[in-house]
């Protein structure tokens, strides 16, 4: 009921402004909408398909040339309390244990509001997902969790690869066109209401898009150096994790027509993160027992607390990174590792002294570090006061990865309430206007938990779908229409035939060899197997290029500048398997 009052009160103050301001209403516009969505990560996936169900037309403006954002390098899973997997397996966890563990790992600077919602609806978000066709059958362990709550699929994918291809399978389904190449400069306000979106294609062409309401998906800002170090300059020359268009555009436009914002300088780093390639490596590798040593092959802290706690105790050890050890039983565990071993980022060794020669520690005090961790797995009690993932180390062979910190996630955003209606500065909800995912602050506070961000895009995301479009239907149907003579982009199809390819074309510096993956008609999977490009050069390529062709299903995509050779070789060996 307070809701419902909520809204209507919302569209009469929309309404009185749309009326007084007629002439603005009438303004030319290139595209419309009942829902505009700004950014085509999960959030905006999610409450794309939630409002196109609600009835209302969408529109999806996308700077990038493929969606996703940073989901496509999601590793994880999703945080979800009392689901039905839970329950098959004798999992007893509650949307309470769920919110009691999220304000302990933010620090308890949360907004408690919007952590028990997003609690009490991640098990009905789960079955929304597994309704689309997502599998999140197998719940891990993760740090900070009382109970394993990390929803994954079966074998331990790295959910970015399997969630995102699911998601645009349904906005398809729902003929919901996303316009790539498109980015949002600004919001269009008539009185109090945002009306619409004022945004530039490629060509750096003006195009306005009319909405009853408008969602704001864009992300965070932690691939931007200049916005995260502004609020924290102790990170000034961080490398990241973040995909290229996490920039803080959302944030800043929202700003800009008086929104709050809450929690900026709460900027996560990631502890696990290869230095080279900047793959993050989930900690659901650690749920499953793994533990890490420094230079000097010993273990150092308990490797299942939060992610600011371990991130700091890395950057004090001698060299400022670590090893992540494992055994056999992990890397049959997680197809995500193995997926890793491929890529040439896991050292290996047929015993602790051999894999300790590998990557050049001390090959006894490593021995004594993994038949440590055993005997304390064995006693239940652990020197260093590690309770979780208490798994041993066993099973030879053993494996290695090098980890350091890098800037991952950025909790602060746009101040929104429950049902993602944005707060301006006043404290009065900004009618029209909603948000989403990591554009906004208040669900992480001072440390976010591994598996709440898929959970916090996920649930608010759809929420947003929910409530806008009911916002926007009220104040009317919009026909959808799309600007003449822009580049739309449908969601694309591959038409290619199923199966699993090796091809290799030369590098600057060698041979680059591909494994890529068809099925359904679609490219799903194209893996980097082995290169001798620069690592520094040839990372980009894999982070934006390779991404980029999977969303497009095309070769038909922008090399990577400084790294034209590398980019041509990458996009001349998928063509010899495409043709």
């Amino acid at each position: 009921m307070k809701r419902n009052a909520t809204l209507l009160l919302t569209i009469i103050i929309a309404l009185a402004f749309t009326l007084s301001g007629a002439a603005s209403a009438e303004a030319a516009t290139d595209g419309q909408a009942d829902v505009v969505i700004i950014g085509a990560g999960g959030a905006g996936m999610a409450a794309a398909i939630q409002a196109a169900d609600a009835g209302a037309s969408v529109i999806l403006l996308e700077k990038m040339d493929y969606a996703g954002g940073n989901f496509i390098r999601s590793e994880g899973g999703m945080n979800a309390a009392g689901t039905v997997f839970q329950k098959a397996l004798g999992i007893e966890d509650t949307p309470q244990a769920m919110v009691d563990d999220t304000m302990k790992g933010g620090k308890n600077i949360s907004d408690i509001e919007l952590v028990n919602f997003m609690a009490q609806n991640s098990s009905d978000t789960i079955d929304w997902l597994t309704g689309l066709g997502m599998d999140m059958s197998e719940p891990a362990q993760g740090a900070g969790a009382s109970y394993p709550r990390m929803h994954r699929s079966a074998g331990g994918a790295k959910i970015g690869g399997v969630l995102v291809p699911v998601l645009m399978e349904n906005l398809e389904k729902r003929g919901i066109t996303i316009l790539y190449g498109t980015k949002a400069v600004s919001l269009i306000k008539d009185g109090a209401a945002i009306t619409g979106v004022i945004a530039q294609d490629k060509t750096g062409d003006e195009l306005t898009f009319k909405g009853n309401s408008i969602i704001i998906a864009t992300g965070g800002f932690g691939a931007s150096e200049e916005q995260f170090a502004k609020y924290r300059p102790d990170l000034a020359g961080f490398s990241t994790t973040n995909h290229p268009g996490a920039t803080g555009d959302g944030i800043v436009m929202a700003q800009d027509v008086g929104a709050a914002v809450v929690d900026m300088e709460q900027i996560q780093t990631n502890p696990t993160v290869e230095p080279t390639t900047r793959i993050v490596l989930s900690e659901t590798v650690r749920g499953n027992g793994a533990i890490m040593v420094n230079v000097e092959g010993n273990r150092f802290i308990a490797e299942m607390l939060t992610r600011d706690v371990l991130s700091a105790a890395i950057l004090e050890q001698p060299e400022k990174y670590a090893w992540l050890i494992f055994d056999q039983r992990v890397m049959d565990s997680m197809a995500a590792l193995q997926q890793d071993d491929r890529m040439g980022i896991v050292s290996r060794g047929e015993t602790p002294e051999a894999l300790a020669e590998a990557i050049s520690v001390p090959g006894e005090a490593l021995r004594a570090s993994i038949e440590g961790w055993n005997a304390a797995v064995a006693g239940n009690s652990d020197p260093l006061g590690r309770e979780t993932g208490m798994m041993d180390l066993s099973t030879g062979p053993w494996y290695a990865i090098k980890v350091s910190p890098a800037v991952h996630y950025t909790m602060g955003g746009i101040k929104i309430d429950t049902q993602t209606q944005v707060i301006s500065t006043e404290g009065e909800i900004i009618p029209g206007l909603y948000a989403a995912g990591e554009t906004t602050g208040g669900v992480h506070g001072a440390n976010r938990l591994g598996g709440n961000a898929v959970a916090d895009a996920m649930v608010f995301g759809k929420r947003a779908g929910e409530v806008a479009s009911e916002y926007a239907l009220q104040l009317g149907h919009m026909e959808l229409v799309v600007p003449d003579g822009g580049e739309i982009s449908p969601l694309a199809e591959g038409n290619y035939t199923d199966g699993e390819y090796i091809a290799t074309a030369p590098g600057r510096n060698g041979a680059i060899e591909l494994r890529i993956v068809v099925y359904g008609g679609n490219i799903t999977q194209i893996e980097v197997l082995s290169h001798s490009e620069t690592q520094a050069i040839f990372q980009a390529v894999e982070r934006d290029l390779i991404p980029g062709v999977i969303a497009s299903q095309s070769t038909d995509v922008d090399i990577i500048s400084g790294a034209t050779m590398s980019s041509d070789a990458v996009l001349a060996a998928i063509d010899s398997v495409l043709s």
